[in-house]
């Protein structure tokens, strides 16, 4: 059973570009949560303050490209962001998870 966390925080997503956002971290274990898919998009999550960031899609294949394994530890090693692999997330691919060793990994389908 996956355990459950209790947690406040918001999430920007990678179409939000607005540098002016008003968020008060007002209660201890806020997150600041954001997305981003190229560098551009991590640029912008940085000047927003983002704290951990979702890069995807690392496996998916139908609608979107996928990262792939070295585009997302370039990606990676330029911002000081915690990073969350997001992406077609399966029981075939999941230790390839071990080679990036994210700060986490998030999939639906995967825990469904």
């Amino acid at each position: 059973m996956a355990k459950r966390i209790k947690a406040n925080g918001v999430y920007i997503s990678s179409t939000n570009r607005n540098l002016n956002l008003r968020i008060n971290k007002f209660k201890k274990g806020f997150k600041i949560l954001g997305s981003a898919h190229n560098l551009k998009e991590i640029k912008i999550k940085e000047l927003q303050n983002i704290e951990e960031i979702f890069l995807s899609p690392l496996f998916k294949k139908k609608t979107n490209k996928k990262l792939n394994i070295y585009k997302y530890l370039k990606l990676r090693r330029i911002t000081k962001m915690r990073d969350v692999s997001l992406g077609g997330i399966n029981d075939k691919n999941i230790k390839k998870l071990n080679i990036i060793k994210p700060f986490g990994f998030a999939g639906i389908s995967y825990f469904e």
